[in-house]
């Protein structure tokens, strides 16, 4: 009996011990998903729903097949399909890039996300601009587009990715003065980025 009340304390303080790792994993994850997701812009948090999950890479792959590594075939063809997702405000926080198409709806914010984290799996950069009541993406390119003007940060060329424009084009046209530029944001690291030069020519 008392070998066996031993042996039951050694499993209990390991089970125990266990317990409380696996619960302190728990929190420690859970801070950096919240961590990662919020972030503060001019007073109002603002919840990013960026993925690079199985889902969204293969996703992505589907839509650029044809591309043969074509990059503004694949921005063009990953723009194209969440621009006809059809518009429609979300009162609640943005939602992932999977409930976005399950749902086939959502805002300025939803398809954003959405967006974003596809061109994220086929390794472009890409930033979240913040304008009054507004988010879209932009994108950096390798190759310089005639005829369309860039948003320029920190003196490198970015263009701009409407999603709530049905069958829009890369390098949108901007419609805010530059000054109404409240943050230009990587979701991924949940940062600001700094600027230092801003242009749009």
């Amino acid at each position: 009996m008392l070998f066996d009340s031993k042996l039951a304390n050694k499993i209990a303080v390991i089970v125990s011990v266990l317990f409380f790792a696996i619960l302190i994993t728990f929190l420690f994850k859970s801070f950096f998903i919240v961590k990662n997701q919020f972030i503060s812009i001019d007073g109002a948090t603002y919840v990013n729903q960026v993925r690079q999950d199985y889902y969204t890479q293969r996703l992505s792959n589907f839509l650029t097949k044809n591309c043969l590594g074509n990059e503004l075939c694949e921005v063009q063809s990953m723009l194209d399909f969440v621009t006809r997702i059809p518009y429609k405000v979300n009162k609640s926080v943005a939602r992932s890039p999977k409930h976005v198409v399950d749902q086939n709806f959502g805002d300025c914010d939803d398809k954003s996300n959405l967006l974003i984290s596809l061109l994220k799996t086929k390794g472009y950069e890409a930033y979240f601009v913040f304008v009054p009541k507004h988010v879209f993406v932009i994108v950096k390119l390798q190759e310089k587009l005639a005829n369309k003007k860039a948003l320029y940060v920190n003196g490198q060329a970015y263009y701009k990715l409407e999603t709530t424009a049905t069958n829009s084009r890369i390098g949108f046209p901007l419609k805010y003065k530059l000054d109404e530029i409240e943050a230009v944001i990587d979701p991924f690291k949940n940062k600001k980025l700094v600027v230092k030069s801003l242009e749009y020519k």
